[in-house]
């Protein structure tokens, strides 16, 4: 049996604010922005190759108010990443170097955490 993560929920204060972030700040592909009523709205991103999405809303109580993430995801190369990553204006430090990956981290407004990791194999 195969165990595939399609969705990650993110608590977000400002439901406008961080679709902008993903959608606007980042440019991931916002799939869904639908709201039923006053009380529930649900957006999906998901990055760019990703077989996995987040969501974030409003009345959807899939996570504590004022919670947060650390969703860690690979990319083929962390200096790409990273140039990238500046060029749309996204706050991140520079490439972390571990014996086991490379590393850029950045957060949303909301203070969820987000780690880039380039796979460094053993010479």
């Amino acid at each position: 049996m195969d165990y595939r993560i399609e969705l990650i929920p993110l608590a977000v204060a400002d439901v406008d604010r961080a679709r902008d972030f993903y959608g606007t700040a980042l440019g991931w592909s916002v799939d869904h922005d639908r709201t039923v009523s006053p009380e529930l709205r649900f957006v999906q991103v998901t990055p760019p190759g990703s077989a996995c999405s987040i969501c974030f809303g409003t009345g959807l109580e899939m996570m504590p108010t004022g919670s947060s993430q650390f969703i860690q995801v690979v990319v083929a190369d962390a200096d790409a990443a990273l140039a990238e990553l500046r060029q749309r204006g996204v706050a991140c430090e520079g490439v972390d170097e571990q014996p086991w990956g490379r590393f850029v981290y950045f957060q949303d407004p909301d203070g969820n955490r987000w780690a880039l990791q380039e796979i460094v194999r053993p010479a």
